[in-house]
């Protein structure tokens, strides 16, 4: 839908005001920041249209849009909800779209050629965590007996796939097909899903492009699908799929329809782990430097704005989001997990402050190392066919990844005192590479800079020198 219903009255005064503001801006950066001065110029494109899927974790484009922090940087900004991941991609490439809300594996593999060709990047990570794997009631009552109790009978988590395989062994002894839902080949729900059935022994199976078999679904135990993610819960409830990973509001409307479960969250999975990016054409960025950083700065804004102050500004933000032309879900069911909650099974609700992370703990940097788990996830389900040097995982990474743009949209919001140093990585030590992670929930390390040795390290996945 679109909706964008500024005045003309309104954006003339708005643009003379962000006029004044520029020329401002140039004398204080003069004086305080010449390489700044230089670089942040005025947008040389201002009229903009960007896509979104109807997900919470869009929310730092409708907070830019309502909080006036793209008129501030000059630009003038129409938003889309689209129909699907493809669609919104197909848009960022042909040009119907300048940008878009974006599965982070989705400008890797467009770059790499992995399904459309394309070169995509992004300057600006959206989100931390944020998603959820959900199963049908029928399927929560099977796993209920291999899942510890607390004292108060509820169960302990996170609850791992090895609760799930015995169920799964057994529809396969019974010749019936395991289906679960996803949203995408390239969405960190598919890697996230896959991560959390091989992690209980489930093989999620292979993709194999080279022989021109895209289903994923090769030696599969557990058979992956795609399905859009407003349409989960619907698919879950047919029957159709018996258990899917997506964002919010999808998990929490399973539980506030009576249909599904909720398992575990991708906090559970991956603590902090990267979700969407803000993707662009490589061309857009080259072409329109201003209008890149001036964006970058907008959406910058809103992100700290949706965590400040302990997130005391996630119920507006729930308000905003619950707009049919936004998300479009009910206020309750998004509130469940914007404001610090997640409920798994029906009253079993439990804090999770880190649910939605829009800005801390750096979560709008664009971290080479990201992209490369990213990668690493892609080539383990056979996705990049062939062995790569970890060299080429790198240099993949920085092609798509552009921390330097968000470097330059970073320090010149704080030369104007809009955000604060303290709040951002010190850019004269970051190389790109977060230091090794270990939470995961199979507690196996991950160090970007080794992407061949962490592939090798699972026990389920291809390795250095496999092909199907």
């Amino acid at each position: 839908m679109i909706f964008n219903q500024q005045k003309s009255l309104r954006k003339t005064i708005t643009r003379t005001m962000a006029a004044i503001a520029t020329v401002a801006a140039s004398s204080f950066f003069t004086l305080h920041s010449s390489a700044n001065a230089e670089e942040l110029g005025w947008p040389e494109k201002e009229e903009l249209t960007f896509g979104f899927i109807k997900l919470t974790d869009m929310a730092p484009i409708a907070i830019a849009y309502e909080n006036g922090y793209f008129e501030d940087e000059g630009l003038y900004v129409t938003i889309e909800a689209q129909a699907n991941w493809k669609v919104l991609l197909d848009g960022v490439i042909d040009g119907r779209l300048d940008g878009a809300h974006m599965l982070a594996g989705q400008p890797i593999a467009a770059t790499m050629g992995f399904g459309t060709k394309a070169h995509i990047i992004t300057p600006f990570s959206m989100d931390l965590n944020g998603n959820g794997i959900t199963v049908s009631n029928s399927v929560w009552e099977q796993m209920k007996p291999n899942i510890p109790k607390m004292a108060d009978g509820r169960p302990v988590h996170p609850i791992k796939a090895d609760a799930l395989k015995p169920v799964v062994e057994q529809y396969k002894a019974d010749g019936k097909p395991f289906n679960m839902g996803m949203v995408f080949p390239v969405s960190t729900h598919n890697y996230e899903l896959r991560y959390w059935l091989a992690a209980g022994g489930i093989h999620p199976g292979y993709y194999a492009p080279h022989k021109g078999d895209n289903s994923g679904k090769i030696d599969a135990d557990a058979l992956l699908s795609v399905t859009p993610p407003p349409q989960m819960p619907a698919t879950l409830e047919a029957g159709t799929i018996y258990g899917y990973c997506v964002g919010e509001p999808w998990n929490q409307q399973a539980v506030f329809k009576g249909i599904g479960v909720p398992v575990i969250t991708d906090y559970e999975i991956w603590k902090n782990n990267p979700e969407k990016v803000f993707g662009i054409t490589a061309e857009f960025a080259e072409k329109y430097p201003n209008t890149t950083i001036r964006l970058t700065r907008a959406l910058i804004r809103a992100a700290q704005w949706l965590d400040e102050n302990n997130n005391a500004n996630r119920p507006a933000a729930v308000k905003i989001l619950s707009q049919s032309n936004y998300v479009g879900a009910d206020y309750d069911v998004i509130a469940n997990s914007m404001t610090g909650t997640f409920e798994y099974e029906k009253g079993d609700k439990r804090e999770i402050p880190d649910f939605n992370v829009f800005f801390r703990y750096n979560a709008t940097y664009p971290y080479y190392s990201d992209a490369i788990w990213y990668l690493t996830q892609m080539r383990r389900w056979g996705q990049i066919s062939e062995d790569k040097s970890d060299s080429w995982y790198i240099d993949m990474a920085k092609s798509v990844y552009r921390p330097d743009i968000y470097q330059k949209a970073a320090e010149s919001l704080i030369a104007e005192k809009k955000v604060k140093a303290t709040d951002f990585p010190n850019f004269a030590e970051e190389t790109g590479f977060k230091p090794a992670q270990k939470d995961f929930i199979d507690n196996i390390e991950f160090d970007g800079s080794k992407p061949n040795a962490y592939i090798d390290s699972f026990a389920i996945g291809l390795k250095q020198g496999d092909l199907l």
